[in-house]
């Protein structure tokens, strides 16, 4: 039975919050934009529907997005998978570290991201496809890992035992034990994956460059600078319809996802550093490479910056830049931190209201700033709208690790809290809350670390006293000169530096223990 049954009416009005406020600032936007891209589609006789696929341009630059994203998305699973259930089945020292710095990549602006692959790969190309999908695969190679690591940890080690028993060598008894356990984690990070570099926007725009620009940029660039909202407006819908088909696929594979067997997990076993263990050096191989490379060659060229470099960087609007990201960073995660709660309370055991909960995943920050544009173009001018757009950005990375822990709580101790006399709220707030409370943590601090980059949103909203560190750096790329490029790097480190405090909160998923929940039940019946 759904937790949420076990609220009371107040509780389950609470958790229309989040629903009504996704519907105000994403839903309608999305629908004046698809009434924007209909009424263009009518009044050229419906031939502009097609125009996207008929024109090879833009034909072009739809099917690069998929290809990007389709090919990401087999490189992270033939990577990660492997990577995933190394980290679950050995031990080896420093390896909790090397776990909770497997997510640092993601919780890196995306600004951040593109000029750390292009301070290492740069060798590779100044930009193209090959630099376009290596910075997708830096972005979102933990995603795979991590979602591989879910599910092989929920494997059962008595059926693993007994397989084993029976005569199963090492490989039948992954793919008819550990693999169906684990699949349905790992398609839901392999959808993740495919729906972000799908919609990704500030890679594609520093990696790309005009030739292998994906449709997010094209849309950007039709309405930033070339104003036309025709063309853009049908675009925009072709992507919302692709990446819908992607966030259903998700929100049904999720709430599909078994239990984990708490109490019978397959035992690690130690790395003796020797032959044998060549999958942990592998493993951490790949990490290194993949992962926290682009970072440390971004700082190693930070570093080899001028003295001057410096001093341009520090000078002018940076101090706005920084007092206008922290600002906006605060007011943002107070906002999102509740309704990301709340929506992840509700949305625990249904796939619909799942996938509302992903509608500000589906329609791409510029996507939303399109609608918010058409719909409010009185408004733009209010800091509050910029502040809302942050928060919605941030619901879904809030709400999904809630949904996920809320699955995980059993029944049986609301059960036994209500039975010892607690009120539904009392039973939340003293054996719920407990074990909840980890994910939402763990979710604030990821969009914490996103705000503090975030670029997409805030480059379209752009005003000149809403400067961020983010269009800051953008600016200083735009510029000519060494010296701009130069200070480009240096505040491009500074903000990586501002993303790894946000990531100093994240700590790893510990579950409450029985005895701790267990005296939180005695202590609500006293």
């Amino acid at each position: 039975m759904a937790l949420t049954a076990r609220l009371d009416r107040s509780g389950r009005l609470l958790g229309l919050l989040p629903l009504a406020f996704i519907l105000f600032w994403a839903v309608w936007p999305v629908a004046r934009l698809g009434w924007e891209g209909w009424t263009q589609a009518h009044d050229s006789g419906g031939m502009l529907w097609l125009l996207p696929w008929q024109d090879a341009y833009l034909r072009g630059r739809l099917l690069w997005s998929l290809a990007q994203a389709a090919i990401t998305t087999v490189l992270a699973l033939a990577l990660g998978v492997p990577m995933g259930w190394v980290l679950v089945r050995w031990r080896f020292w420093g390896r909790d570290w090397w776990v909770r710095a497997l997510m640092l990549p993601f919780v890196v602006p995306t600004l951040v991201a593109a000029l750390g692959v292009l301070a290492m790969w740069r060798w590779l190309a100044e930009e193209g496809p090959v630099l376009l999908i290596l910075g997708n695969l830096f972005f979102n190679l933990c995603l795979a890992v991590r979602g591989a690591m879910t599910g092989f940890d929920a494997v059962s080690a008595s059926r693993l035992a007994a397989a084993r028993s029976l005569g199963a060598t090492p490989w039948r008894a992954f793919w008819r034990i550990e693999w169906p356990t684990a699949r349905a984690s790992i398609w839901a990070a392999a959808c993740l994956v495919f729906l972000y570099c799908l919609s990704g926007f500030g890679l594609a725009l520093l990696l790309g460059g005009q030739q292998w620009a994906t449709a997010e940029v094209e849309i950007y660039t039709r309405v930033a600078h070339d104003l036309d909202l025709a063309v853009a407006s049908v675009l925009a819908l072709w992507m919302l319809l692709l990446a819908g088909i992607v966030v259903l696929l998700y929100a049904v594979v999720s709430v599909r996802q078994r239990d984990r067997l708490r109490g019978d997990a397959v035992r690690p076993r130690w790395a003796q550093w020797r032959w044998s263990s060549w999958p942990v050096a592998l493993t951490l191989a790949a990490l290194l490479v993949f992962n926290f490379g682009p970072l440390v060659a971004l700082m190693a060229r930070a570093l080899q910056a001028s003295p001057a470099a410096w001093a341009h960087a520090w000078g002018g609007d940076a101090g706005l830049a920084m007092a206008n990201t922290l600002r906006f960073t605060a007011m943002g995660i107070v906002l999102a931190a509740g309704l990301g709660a709340l929506h992840g309370w509700v949305a625990q055991r249904s796939a619909l209201w799942r996938a509302l909960g992903m509608v500000p995943l589906v329609a791409s920050p510029i996507m939303m700033a399109f609608g918010l544009l058409l719909l409010w173009p009185q408004w733009m001018d209010q800091l509050w709208v910029l502040v809302c757009a942050y928060a919605l950005l941030a619901i879904p990375l809030v709400a999904t690790p809630v949904a996920q822990a809320v699955q995980q709580v059993s029944p049986r101790w609301v059960d036994a809290a209500r039975t010892l006399g607690a009120s539904p709220w009392r039973a939340f707030w003293r054996v719920v809350w407990p074990q909840v409370r980890p994910g939402w943590r763990r979710g604030v601090a990821f969009a914490a670390a996103t705000m503090v980059g975030e670029f997409a949103v805030t480059l379209l909203l752009s005003r000149p006293e809403w400067l961020t560190l983010s269009t800051y750096i953008y600016q200083l790329l735009g510029r000519p000169g060494a010296l701009n490029a130069e200070a480009a790097w240096v505040m491009s480190a500074t903000l990586m530096l501002m993303s790894l405090l946000m990531f100093a909160l994240i700590e790893p998923s510990r579950w409450v223990a029985p005895a701790r929940i267990a005296k939180n039940v005695k202590v609500s019946h006293a």
